[in-house]
Formats: C-alpha cells, sequence, structure tokens
C-alpha cells in the first residue's frame, strides 16, 4: 500500500506544475516511514518531470539544430517562401531529443530577405511533438535591436492573462551557426491544450497581409476590426479559420454591433480586457489596438465563451508607430503620450469602443492598465528584467555574426533611439518617459479602493458546532461605492459573483465600518473554496489579489473549523 501512494505521488509529480506540494507531501510521509531511498527516486522523478517542461522557460537558453538532407538549403527555403506552403523536411535535435521527418519553411512577415543570414524559421512537427508543441516559432527579432522586447513583453502579458510564452533559442543548421533567435510560443494545438483545457475550439485570426482590395459589397480598410459585415465573404477576405470555421468572428462582430449588452455572454470579457490595458500601456500597436486590428486569435473553447489571445510582441514598446486613427506614423512624443482612451470612441473599433461604453467595464480597464503601470514600469521591475535578459544572452549574441544589429546598438537599445529611419525607442527610456506622462493622467490619479486584511471567519473557540459556509470578510477604504465576492468551490467552475456587505449582518463587524463581508453556502459535497474581491469607487476599481486570474484566495471548510 505504501509503494502504490510513492508511485502516485512520483505520477502527479510529472503530470503537475506545482512540484513543491507533492514533494512536501512526500517528504512528510517519508521522515514518518524512514524511506529515504523512495524519497530520493520521488525527487528524481519530479526533477525528471519538470526538466522536460522548459521549452519556454526564460532562463534557458534552448538548442535546436536542424539538418538537412541536401546543401543548397537557402535556395530551396527561398523558392519555398516565394511558392505556395510546402516545406522542405530535415532532421530536428532539441535540447537533445531527436525528432525526425519535420517540415522547415522561412516565417511569414517582412523580416524575410532572400538569401539572407537571419530569415526567421518555422518548423512544423507534424503528428509528433515536443513537449506538447506540434510548432516551433523562431522569430528574427526584426526591429529590435535590444533583442528582448518579445520575451520581456510576453512575461509581462502572463502575469495577469493567459498569453503566449517566448525565449531564446540558439539555432544551427547542417552542424553551422545560424544564430540566436527568439522562440515563439505558436498558438496551436499545444498552447490551446495548455491555457484552455481544450484544444478541440475554433481558432482564428486576421490575414498577415492586409487587405486594402475587397469584393463588390464589402468595406473597405475593415482589416481585424470586428466592424460587422453580414456576408461570410466579406468575412473571409480579411480573416482566415485555423480551427473550424469563421462563425465566432461573424457571431462576435454581430455581438458588438448589435446586441453589446450581452457580449459577456459570448466573449471572455475580463481578458479582453486586460488585453487592451496592455496594448495600451505598452505601445503595442501591431495588435488589433493599431493602424490594422491585426497580429492576434480569437479562440472559443468547445462550450466555451470566445477568448482573444496575443500575437507577436517583437514591435512593442513603440517599435511599431501606428495607431489606426493618423495616415502618418506617431513621432516618439506622441507614442509616450498615447492616450489610455485611444479608439474609445471609435467605432472602427468595436472591441474598444463597444466594451469601454460601459461604466464598469471601463473601470476595469483602467484598473488593468494602472495595475501593469505600478508593478512593471514605476516599480522598476521592467527596466531590472530587461537589462537581465540582455545580460543572459550576451555572450550568445555576441557570438552570432547574422545580426541585424551592432554590439554597440545593442549595448544602447534599452535607453537611446536606434536607426535614422526606423527610430526604434529605447525599451527602457521609452517606458520610464510614457510612465512619467502617465503619472499625471487619470488613469493613475485616480486611486483605487484598497483592500486589506482579507480573511474567513472561523468557528468560535470552544463551539461544539461546525461551520458549513464560508463567510468571508475584508477591510476596504478609499470609498468603495459596491465591493464583490467572487468565488468557485474547484478549478472547473466558472466564478460566481455576490455582493459583500457593510451591514452588519455578514459578519462584517459593525455597519459602515469599512468592513465588508459575504456568506457563501458550498455546494453539497463541496469543501473548499477558491475566492477574489474586487472593489469599486466613483472613478476606478481594485482587485485582491491582483493577479487574480492565476492566484486566488483559497480555504476549507476543515481549516475554517480548526
Amino acid at each position: 500500500m505504501f509503494c502504490i501512494k510513492i508511485i502516485n505521488i512520483a505520477v502527479l509529480c510529472r503530470k503537475n506544475a506545482r512540484l513543491t506540494i507533492f514533494i512536501t507531501r512526500a517528504v512528510s510521509l517519508l521522515i514518518i516511514m524512514k524511506h529515504s531511498l523512495t524519497l530520493l527516486l520521488i525527487i528524481f522523478f519530479c526533477s525528471l518531470g519538470n526538466s522536460q517542461k522548459d521549452f519556454y522557460q526564460t532562463e534557458k537558453i534552448q538548442k535546436i539544430e536542424i539538418n538537412f538532407k541536401v546543401d543548397n538549403w537557402k535556395y530551396l527555403l527561398d523558392s519555398l517562401r516565394f511558392n505556395g506552403e510546402e516545406l522542405l523536411t530535415g532532421d530536428l535535435l532539441v535540447n537533445g531529443t531527436s525528432i525526425s521527418e519535420v517540415g522547415v519553411r522561412y516565417r511569414d512577415g517582412r523580416s524575410f530577405t532572400p538569401n539572407g543570414k537571419r530569415n526567421g524559421i518555422y518548423i512544423d512537427l507534424g503528428s509528433k511533438d515536443y513537449q506538447g508543441s506540434h510548432i516551433i516559432n523562431l522569430s528574427s527579432a526584426l526591429r529590435d535591436p535590444s533583442l528582448v522586447r518579445e520575451v520581456l513583453a510576453s512575461e509581462i502579458a502572463r502575469t495577469y492573462f493567459n498569453a503566449p510564452a517566448a525565449n531564446f533559442a540558439q539555432v544551427t543548421i547542417n552542424g553551422a551557426p545560424y544564430g540566436l533567435f527568439v522562440n515563439v510560443e505558436a498558438v496551436e494545438e499545444g498552447y490551446l491544450k495548455s491555457r484552455f483545457g481544450d484544444a478541440g475550439g475554433t481558432l482564428a485570426s486576421p490575414t498577415e497581409e492586409p487587405q486594402t482590395i475587397v469584393a463588390e459589397g464589402c468595406n473597405r480598410n475593415v482589416f481585424g476590426s470586428l466592424q460587422y459585415e453580414k456576408a461570410s465573404t466579406c468575412v473571409e477576405v480579411n480573416w482566415k479559420a485555423l480551427q473550424g470555421d469563421l462563425s465566432l468572428v461573424q457571431e462576435l462582430s454581430s455581438s458588438l454591433n448589435n446586441d453589446p449588452a450581452n457580449l459577456n455572454k459570448l466573449l471572455d470579457v475580463d481578458a479582453t480586457l486586460w488585453m487592451l490595458a496592455f496594448n495600451n500601456l505598452l505601445v503595442n500597436l501591431n495588435s488589433y489596438t493599431g493602424q490594422y486590428a491585426s497580429n492576434y486569435y480569437l479562440y472559443q473553447p468547445t462550450g466555451g465563451k470566445i477568448t482573444p489571445v496575443l500575437g507577436e510582441l517583437n514591435l512593442a514598446f513603440g517599435s511599431y508607430k501606428n495607431d489606426g486613427i493618423n495616415s502618418s506614423d506617431l513621432s516618439t512624443s506622441d507614442l509616450l503620450t498615447l492616450s489610455p482612451s485611444l479608439h474609445k470612441g471609435n467605432e472602427q473599433r468595436p472591441l474598444i469602443s463597444m466594451l469601454l461604453a460601459d461604466e464598469l467595464n471601463h473601470k476595469q480597464y483602467l484598473a488593468h492598465f494602472r495595475t501593469i503601470l505600478v508593478e512593471w514600469v514605476m516599480s522598476g521591475k521592467l527596466e531590472n528584467r530587461a537589462k537581465a535578459l540582455q545580460a543572459m544572452i550576451s555572450e550568445a549574441r555576441h557570438n552570432d555574426l547574422g545580426q541585424y544589429y551592432t554590439p554597440v546598438e545593442f549595448n544602447q537599445s534599452l535607453t537611446e533611439v536606434i536607426g535614422k529611419r526606423s527610430r526604434i525607442p529605447g525599451l527602457v527610456d521609452f517606458m520610464d518617459k510614457r510612465a512619467g506622462w502617465l503619472e499625471s493622467q487619470e488613469v493613475y490619479t485616480f486611486l483605487p479602493p484598497a483592500i486589506s486584511k482579507v480573511g474567513v471567519e472561523g468557528r468560535e473557540r470552544f463551539s461544539s458546532t461546525q461551520l458549513d459556509e464560508f463567510r468571508i470578510h475584508a477591510t476596504v477604504e478609499d470609498y468603495p461605492k459596491n465591493v464583490y465576492l467572487y468565488y468557485r468551490f474547484n478549478d472547473n467552475e466558472a466564478f460566481k459573483m455576490v455582493p459583500m456587505s457593510n451591514d452588519g449582518d455578514h459578519y462584517d463587524g459593525q455597519a459602515n465600518d469599512s468592513i465588508f463581508g459575504a456568506i457563501v453556502k458550498p455546494s453539497e459535497g463541496q469543501s473548499s473554496i477558491q475566492y477574489y474581491l474586487m472593489a469599486e469607487n466613483v472613478k476606478t476599481v481594485s482587485f485582491s489579489p491582483s493577479h487574480y486570474n492565476f492566484e486566488q484566495y483559497k480555504t476549507t471548510l476543515r481549516e475554517v473549523n480548526q
């Protein structure tokens, strides 16, 4: 029986990212049983499972070796880039793991140069996978002299909402160094399964090349903006179906146009607000927020809500300069003062204008904007992280002779504008100056409610009556108008919402004393709860915990009855 428990713990370690929980339980069990040898085996299994899940771990530079059976692979890849969607067959070695018969081509996009030293690489593993990924997407990081824009922006996004990961990879082709690339997680089966638990839904994205010529009866300059077009042929001009069909695009655009009040039944509104706040704050205009409303995905899990997913982030932090309103690119000074309310009243960007027309949605958007601004930029975390990433890749980049930018430009890229034509802002300097301007704007000066002392009422001391409900309370100051509790009883449920009261009748102390409470009765058979709080005042809202998408407060009936 003891051995079965040990095997189960080892299996769980290999399947679950939260290894510490299982190791701790294993240690406790083994101390009692004094099985030190088995403990070592468990730690080995757990570390083995963890090492096999680090393909997008930021601190590790991946090793990717591509081998073709031909020497003229450059010519063949150039030809395939111009002639259709076929792939050149090769063999792959990823961090020592061999994968045979994969398909390779140069990536789509403007960074491609015929016979270039540094073209991005797209690798299709077909029916095989590496740690769940069926596609390996290697970006050449055009227009990023720092080489860290994609990785840093991805890390910031993933602090608050689901987004593709990114790190670095050293690539060789037929044994010769090809360069240091950015390894961007592809939005495909592996990504969808890991983030949504379901890879069988509908996935679509705007076309890579914006369509300026459209069929008769279709509107011009719609691109990926989700402006409503009834004819499916018009939608097909600007969108491509990656899984399923384009019905989710038509359904969402129709709801934005005809029934915005019920959008939350179709769309994951909170995830959308996080994405929109992120794009604006980081001046990520190669996105829905910019010129072509492009470079993003829409995914609808089976039976679930539509969720937008970020595309690539190589041009974040002001490297792409058109906001979709001005006909020409913005100057750096204009980018620094990009309004948080960009497109708020613009009917040609309904995903922004319709959502932010709702007062509570607008408050949540401003709250998300402020959270990222304070936690990453004003705290100095963004600067420290950018410097750390550059230090990590410095040697590998120095050995890459095919880089677009000189070592001097790389070293200056966080603080200086690079390039006479493209004028790419220094990443850290740009965001520091943007934060300085935002400090005087309402998105920062409107103080959100302060949430503190979050807890659950326990059973009274010496009481023989067991509690069968959760009595949750928190102190909320700075003029709260409403306080809401979001809760669920397990990971598979959607969060439910109930208002919290300050009336003295909900285990909240006395009436009007800044302590708010709510009582939640668990369903039959449920004994644990996960929850977070949102507090609203006249101008904005706040959340606790601030990373509530990934971290919630938790307790059990057993704990409150101790």
